[in-house]
């Protein structure tokens, strides 16, 4: 007699050694899961996803760069002289020390602020202080003397730093000049400098556009570090985005050639259990703390490698639509059934499908991503791998 599968989707985070720098991370990551699912009684099964955080990865790879390094290319690129930083966003963890390689490859630097928040987030202001004080952020260019007149000392909520104070001290650390404004249209910095870091992340493309079609020397932080200085390492793609502090003098970059290590943990997985299991690399969900309005995406993406079986988004219907509208007058077994078949002989595209109105039109790494994010946390829980199981199924699975 079956039984029927009364569990949906499982999210497990795997307990791991912890990775050094030159680790056959793929070999460990298989030892791990395998043996997770000997002790705590799970079986491997098809369409299983298995999520390695990119952290490890760019940790096994040697990924690192220091502030000498980043300052040399700054140097390089943008002539040693002044240059203009605009819209960081504002942390220790993401930006900090790549402040500091930015302001030692130069004599003075223009640091630029988005407000009221930065691009993830981070407030340096609330809206109300901004009503207030009768400033228009759309259009109004703020020095930092002006700033402080109108909004005094501003402590961010979670880690009570004053970030205004903190990147300017950083700045002169470095022995470079400071010159601290605050405005959200990218043409303003251009009134100080020509040569500019735009260190926005999701709307780095637009910014050096507009930027370039001003003449503009312009990178993004994609651009610094794109290519290796000093035998240092290096993103081709993402530069310093991406990149998490190490220590006080490096930074670990967001990792490289990650296709392949997924497509080879997939293929040992299916060599040692027969299984075609999917793997992708994650790191920053994509979702947004409704307490502190921060969007935690600080990452270029959230997965910057995955298998084939993870392409495309979700092509769901919605139950609670089906039971309200099209099955509103059955219960019981009998709705059960009905919901059943719709949803055996659904479209392969539902986009337009009135049932499928509210489900969620996101792609699969960025919704699968946010939820190995929220299963492995970035404290102490030693989980820097995820293992999903039923994220594929639907209500007929193990009916």
């Amino acid at each position: 007699m079956s039984t029927e599968r009364r569990v949906g989707t499982v999210s497990r985070g795997i307990r791991c050694p912890i990775f050094r720098e030159g680790d056959d991370l793929g070999k460990q990551v298989v030892e791990s899961v395998l043996a997770a699912a000997k002790s705590d009684g799970f079986e491997i099964r098809d369409r299983d996803v298995l999520c390695i955080t990119e952290s490890v990865v760019a940790r096994c790879q040697g990924n690192y760069a220091t502030v000498d390094a980043i300052a040399e290319d700054v140097k390089a690129k943008l002539g040693g002289d002044t240059i203009g930083i605009i819209w960081p966003i504002l942390s220790r963890n993401r930006f900090a020390i790549c402040l500091r390689g930015m302001a030692k490859g130069a004599k003075k630097v223009v640091l630029m602020l988005s407000y009221p928040s930065d691009e993830v987030g981070n407030a340096l202001l609330t809206m109300d202080q901004i009503d207030a004080a009768g400033v228009n952020p759309y259009s109004d260019v703020l020095t930092l003397e002006k700033y402080r007149e109108l909004f005094g000392e501003n402590r961010h909520q979670f880690t009570g730093v004053d970030y205004v104070a903190y990147y300017g001290d950083l700045i002169k650390e470095m022995g470079a000049e400071v010159e601290i404004i605050f405005a959200n249209h990218a043409e303003e910095i251009l009134n100080y400098t020509n040569n500019v870091i735009t260190c926005d992340i999701h709307t780095r493309a637009r910014t050096k556009r507009i930027l370039r079609s001003h003449g503009a020397n312009v990178y993004g932080m994609d651009e610094i570090l794109n290519a290796p200085v000093d035998g240092s390492g290096y993103n081709e793609k993402y530069g310093l985005l991406g990149s998490n502090k190490a220590t006080e003098e490096t930074v670990k970059l967001f990792p490289r050639d990650c296709q392949l290590l997924v497509n080879e943990i997939q293929a040992e997985m299916k060599d040692k259990t027969g299984k075609h299991v999917e793997v992708m690399v994650y790191g920053d969900g994509a979702f947004k703390d409704p307490v502190g309005k921060i969007w935690e995406l600080a990452d270029p993406v959230v997965s910057p490698a995955y298998t084939a079986g993870l392409e495309g988004t979700p092509n769901e219907l919605k139950l609670k639509y089906l039971a309200d509208n099209d099955y509103s007058n059955l219960s019981g077994e009998e709705l059960k059934k009905a919901i059943s078949q719709a949803i055996l002989e659904k479209d392969s595209d539902l986009v337009g499908n009135m049932a499928s109105e509210g489900t969620t039109p996101r792609r699969l790494t960025d919704l699968i991503g946010s939820l190995c994010d929220l299963t492995s946390g970035s404290g102490d829980k030693g989980t820097p791998v995820v293992y999903i199981q039923g994220y594929f199924d639907n209500y007929t699975t193990g009916l």
